[in-house]
């Protein structure tokens, strides 16, 4: 008798919980909510959601301990994506490596960019439907799907970030000097995520029923609030400065010529830089065993020349170890077209495909002697030849004899760098301008007669530029390819940068991002103050809101739920009995 009892109640239940499903699914439709459910929960019906109660926590305790968990997915893929986006400089160094480990060009830098954009697009969007379910006052919970998915992108990130901090750490350089540029956009970005954010602090924190509930909403949220109000009092800019302050645009030396547009430390790319409006030419200097110095970067000539062709069994050997008919009859241009080293190349129209198609090895001779025509600069990395190489213990001065004997080049249109033997190159060419790769007292660079530093731009300092110029000594910055690295390298007062895109910063007038004091507090301080107009009103609205319900309620009036009447009260403790 007890056993058909129970089985009957548990018939009405049931049929009690499909008649609850059916009200729901007719006569409370969402759409909006549907959708955030369903993306975020994959919960499409109605009566598959929960609303959050006042006074009560969003979620149950196992989706509390997994939102800080989507929230530090998001924070590590934001720092990953800003840190590789302002790499972008040095992506062709970061190819190159790559290139030196596995044995084939290919653009890793780009694969990791577009990897990184998408899992933090993917990551972004559960926390911006995450956000709009706790406006709506809806309970969270992710789906497995997304957990999974949440996982992976906060590994792959913190992966990511410690690989490239441990083989690539000057990278972190490169992103603290973005903050001069970036920070005054960045603080408007974070204003705008904190006044979103207030919709649902504010749902919350007025719904609670116990004053340390709210204080733990809207403490945290306040003090991250005014940090951002003040931060822009220790921010620095060397392109936020009065008008008229702003010093000559640095000159510009072509790295290797002009890779972007042609085959890297070839004629045709030093006449590009040329045709661009460089005013330098930077190269490499290798040694052939006969004698013959020549441009090379690498130390093989496996990337930049079909050796594998016509030399496949001494694809690993030094470049200096070959003589120079042996390396007359290497193309040193055709790589170019296969493997395009740069991913933001453009087309090459058919007549430079073949002049490209058709380069040869350089030497430094011609290379002088074109730079002399066209009254350029040049400054050039000067690499000792390997052991056993005739040319191992006198390569400074076979590199003399050809810069000041046979290529018949003015002396004060070389800059020279190499810091062996600088006594004695002082001696047989005073006319050289005295180079030199590092920082170092003003003291001891005027003592030995050095005009000019050629630092690398991770150690850029306006204060030290400023400092070696008093003495009458310029600053050279290498390699600045990006826009607002050489806005920020004009803003700081640098003589020159080496560039592979001479022809993209030839056509900047003035630096990106560059305003005057006035300007940039008039936009803080409107930023702050719109800020905290529409948070206060988004307080108010929802204060307004709940002591309206609140009344409602009291009066004996409907029940509201997001701000919108119910045709019919949905507890199963409301229902009529569906069965006799």
């Amino acid at each position: 008798m007890e056993a058909s009892s129970t089985s009957l109640k548990r018939l009405k239940f049931g049929k009690l919980k499909v008649v609850r499903r059916r009200l729901l699914q007719r006569y409370e439709h969402q759409p909006f909510i549907s959708c955030l459910a369903g993306f975020y929960s994959c919960r499409w019906k109605r009566y598959q959601r929960r609303r959050t109660e006042p006074g009560k926590c969003c979620c149950k305790t196992r989706e509390c301990v997994f939102f800080p968990l989507l929230v530090g997915a998001f924070c590590f893929s934001l720092v990953f994506l800003y840190m590789w986006g302002e790499a972008k400089n040095d992506y062709n160094n970061f190819d190159w490596y790559n290139y030196g480990n596995l044995g084939f060009w290919f653009l890793w830098s780009l694969v990791l960019l577009i990897v990184a954009a998408i899992l933090f697009m993917y990551i972004t969007l559960l926390l911006v439907l995450a956000m709009c379910l706790l406006a709506e006052g809806q309970q969270l919970y992710l789906h497995w799907s997304h957990k999974i998915g949440t996982f992976l992108v906060l590994g792959f990130s913190i992966t990511a970030l410690f690989i490239l901090s441990v083989l690539w750490g000057d990278q972190w350089k490169t992103v603290r000097l973005s903050f001069q540029i970036t920070a005054p956009y960045l603080h408007i970005g974070a204003i705008t995520i904190m006044v979103l954010l207030s919709w649902p602090v504010a749902l919350h924190a007025i719904r609670a029923d116990k004053k340390v509930v709210q204080v733990i909403i809207v403490g945290p949220y306040l003090a991250i609030l005014l940090f951002l109000f003040l931060i822009p009092l220790g921010m620095y800019s060397p392109c936020i400065r009065e008008m008229g302050t702003l010093g000559p645009k640095p000159a510009l030396i072509g790295h290797r010529g002009a890779p972007m547009l042609a085959p890297e430390n070839t004629e045709m790319s030093f006449q590009k830089t040329i045709e661009h409006g460089g005013d330098g030419l930077e190269t490499d200097v290798t040694i052939s065993y006969d004698g013959v110095p020549f441009l090379m970067h690498d130390s093989t000539l496996r990337r930049t020349t079909n050796i594998k062709e016509v030399y496949p069994n001494d694809t690993a050997q030094n470049a200096a170890l070959f003589s120079w008919d042996a390396l007359e009859e290497l193309n040193a241009g055709t790589w170019f077209l296969k493997d395009k080293p740069f991913s933001c190349m453009g087309s090459l129209s058919r007549a430079d495909q073949n002049q490209a198609m058709n380069q040869s090895i350089y030497k430094l001779s011609n290379f002088l002697r074109l730079a002399d025509s066209q009254n350029k600069l040049v400054i050039f990395d000067l690499y000792r030849p390997p052991e056993k190489h005739p040319y191992r213990n006198s390569w400074i001065n076979r590199t003399l004899e050809v810069i000041l004997s046979e290529s018949g080049i003015r002396p004060h249109l070389v800059l020279w760098l190499e810091n062996d033997m600088r006594s004695f190159v002082q001696s047989v060419a005073p006319g050289f301008q005295q180079t030199v790769g590092s920082k170092a007292p003003v003291e001891d660079l005027l003592m030995d007669n050095i005009v000019k530093l050629n630092l690398a731009y991770t150690e850029m300092s306006s204060e030290d530029i400023r400092k070696y110029a008093e003495a009458n000594i310029t600053t050279n910055l290498y390699v600045v390819n990006e826009p607002w690295l050489f806005s920020l390298a004009w803003c700081s007062g640098a003589h020159s940068v080496t560039t592979n895109a001479v022809h993209t910063l030839k056509n900047l007038s003035q630096p990106l991002f560059l305003m005057t004091p006035q300007q940039y507090n008039i936009m803080w301080i409107l930023t702050d103050l719109t800020s905290v107009l529409l948070i206060s009103l988004i307080f108010a609205l929802h204060w307004w809101r709940e002591r309206s319900f609140s009344c409602c309620a009291h009066d004996g009036g409907p029940m509201l739920e997001s701000g919108t009447y119910n045709k019919f009260r949905t507890e199963l403790s409301d229902m009529p009995a569906v069965l006799a």
